[in-house]
């Protein structure tokens, strides 16, 4: 498997970046973190918002959950999912880091 050389003083994980833009390049995954910004929701509630299969909604909150951007809790026979905080601030970091190191950069003076 293919690993890319770092440049020193990055200490992001790339994989697991590489994991949470995945989990934000689909539309439905984006539509189901800004929603969970107001709060947790049931499963239920999340379905009958997107108006779509259970099955289907539960690929997109499984791949967000791995991710971990996505955090669930069983209450009975329900699922509730909320933001995982440590997720979001993992992505901003990376995102920071990219930003203050990008400031910095000369343009190539080649051909």
């Amino acid at each position: 498997m293919y690993k890319p050389v770092m440049p020193s003083g990055l200490s992001t994980d790339v994989e697991q970046v590489a994991r949470l833009f995945h989990a934000l390049s689909d539309k439905t995954r984006l539509l189901v973190v800004q929603r969970l910004q107001a709060g947790e929701q049931c499963v239920c509630d999340l379905t009958d918002a997107f108006k779509t299969g259970q099955s289907r909604l539960s690929f997109h909150l499984k791949v967000l959950k791995d991710a971990g951007l996505v955090t669930d809790r069983r209450d009975g026979r329900w699922i509730y999912y909320s933001l995982n905080q440590s997720g979001l601030e993992e992505l901003d970091a990376f995102l920071k880091d990219m930003k203050k190191k990008s400031h910095g950069l000369i343009k190539s003076q080649c051909c």
